[in-house]
């Protein structure tokens, strides 16, 4: 039995009558005839009572007209449904995040409005450090990433990564250090002081930025407790563990019990950046990654 069939005798049963049928189908009535009286012999069963005037519908006749219009209902939510997930307009997808990067204001943004654009897409948050990020990024575990980012991190022949905005960092303090009366400070003030910052391998822009900018400073940061990422910054500090440097958006966590102080003159930049997988041909991924150029292009201009 082919679809075909279903739709010649659907049309038979809803006209009752064999000429309207093959005119509603674009077809000659002897073809049609021929065709209905096949399924019928495939059923073994007889759909239709001839008439003179036309046809009326046999029990196993009235049974068949209410399956076909399930089989082919189904049939045309199939088609519809695999067109759209062909657009990417259905399905999964899942946005990772390191630790701090979302609460730029950009990436609630992003997500919003490709949230308005394709309702029908299920999201699924990850946040984690940069280094497992990548990885899992790189395993298809996750679909695109936001991430921090330097001036030497790369695309390489699996990821492509692309800019989205930059930001200046800001110091840490404990509420009640002697510069949290400050507004702003220069990194060589913080020259004494211990530093909480991750594993490089966990966040490598920040290691390798705050490092870089506090040499220039003339001094090598004392390093001590170590965090598991961004947003654990903040309550080491405030717990007295030391002093730190983070994006100015990771300034949102908390307030109680520390202050941030803009930085004087050489600034450490920290870079929202999204990452994807270069020959990822998922057409979510594709439309993800349009809507956010479209937002960052629509925020730089404003």
């Amino acid at each position: 039995m082919e679809l075909r069939h279903l739709r010649y005798f659907v049309a038979v049963a809803e006209e009752l009558n064999f000429t309207r049928a093959a005119k509603r189908l674009g077809i000659n009535q002897p073809p049609l005839s021929l065709q209905i009286q096949h399924l019928e012999k495939e059923l073994g069963a007889k759909l239709f009572r001839r008439e003179t005037r036309g046809v009326t519908l046999t029990d196993a006749g009235k049974l068949m007209l209410e399956e076909a219009h399930v089989i082919l209902t189904q049939v045309e939510a199939t088609k519809t449904g695999v067109r759209r997930r062909a657009r990417g307009e259905t399905g999964q997808l899942i946005i990772g995040s390191v630790g701090g990067a979302y609460v730029h204001p950009l990436i609630p943004t992003i997500i919003r409005e490709y949230g308005l654009k394709y309702p029908h897409v299920v999201l699924a948050p990850q946040a984690s450090n940069h280094a497992l990020l990548v990885a899992r990024l790189c395993a298809g575990q996750v679909d695109v990433a936001f991430i921090w980012r330097t001036k030497s991190e790369r695309d390489n022949d699996d990821l492509m990564i692309e800019p989205l905005a930059g930001e200046d960092t800001v110091i840490v303090l404990p509420a009640g250090h002697p510069l949290s009366n400050s507004v702003s400070a220069p990194l060589a003030a913080l020259a004494k002081e211990t530093f909480v910052l991750w594993a490089r391998a966990l966040h490598p822009w920040a290691y390798d930025a705050i490092i870089e900018a506090c040499q220039q400073e003339g001094f090598s940061p004392k390093l001590g407790q170590e965090a598991p990422d961004i947003v654990s910054i903040m309550p080491l500090v405030a717990a007295g563990f030391g002093v730190s440097v983070v994006p100015r958006s990771a300034s949102r966590f908390l307030l109680d019990g520390v202050t941030y102080l803009s930085i004087e003159g050489n600034t450490p930049r920290a870079e929202v950046s999204l990452a994807h997988r270069r020959h990822d041909r998922s057409p979510a991924v594709q439309n993800f990654v349009t809507v956010a150029r479209r937002v960052t292009r629509t925020i730089d201009r404003t």
